[in-house]
């Protein structure tokens, strides 16, 4: 694991490029919580007729769109509050090595959490909130430093995981209250995520030199070719010495 960024062309990222990624990704997560704090003011003041209308209602195949609308609405204030600030948080950690990936990130993320929802969830229930994006970012956090070869965010990952690992346990079948179907959704997505964002970085070959025995352009010499006929090279030297 190299401590060290590299770039799309395989250079080195600077620190005012990470910096930079970094004022986006707050910028982004920002617009994000005030997009989900604007919608939660509209859903409260129609007695949250939004979360009725646009959450996932399992094997309901018109709310399959509603996967991409229900992560933005919540059903109360207590809801939104408790996952305001690991949305935040792990948004920003997520997004802070680059944006673009973020946003495939978090589509993936809101695709498997849905789904599982969708396909496992009672009929009779309609599932909204950030969660299961929060568990995606989070998953994704932990070990996407194992995967890009990042020693920084392999420590994060670590800090992450030993500081929230509590968060897990509203993700195991039967945890009632939540939606832990929308959790564990989430969490797979964040995990697929990590393998399938990860860095590709070129592999670098040696140079090397061309010419026969004669040195590379830096000075350093290369062994002389092998001959196509060694035995006839053999014949040569030993008639060269007279004893042939």
């Amino acid at each position: 694991m190299g401590g060290s960024d590299l770039g799309r062309g395989g250079g080195p990222v600077g620190a005012e490029q990470m910096i930079a990624e970094a004022r986006k990704a707050f910028f982004v997560m920002f617009a994000f919580l005030a997009v989900v704090w604007l919608l939660q003011l509209a859903n409260y003041a129609d007695d949250y007729a939004f979360s009725r209308d646009y959450g996932v209602v399992s094997g309901d195949v018109a709310s399959l769109p509603d996967i991409l609308s229900a992560p933005f609405l919540h059903w109360s204030w207590a809801h939104i509050e408790s996952n305001s600030g690991p949305l935040f948080v792990f948004g920003f950690l997520a997004a802070y090595r680059g944006v673009a990936r973020f946003l495939g990130l978090s589509l993936l993320v809101a695709l498997t959490s849905g789904l599982v929802v969708w396909f496992f969830e009672r009929g009779d229930v309609d599932t909204v909130g950030a969660s299961g994006l929060i568990f995606g970012y989070f998953g994704y956090v932990v070990v996407r430093g194992i995967f890009d070869r990042h020693l920084i965010d392999t420590l994060i990952g670590v800090v992450m995981a030993a500081s929230f690992a509590y968060m897990l346990t509203v993700a195991v079948p039967g945890t009632p209250g939540v939606s832990w179907l929308g959790h564990l959704g989430g969490l797979i997505g964040g995990l697929a995520g990590a393998w399938i964002f990860r860095d590709r970085r070129p592999r670098t070959l040696p140079a090397t030199g061309s010419g026969s025995g004669t040195g590379t352009g830096s000075g350093t010499p290369t062994p002389p070719q092998n001959s196509a006929n060694p035995r006839a090279d053999l014949h040569k030297e030993l008639g060269d010495l007279g004893l042939l």
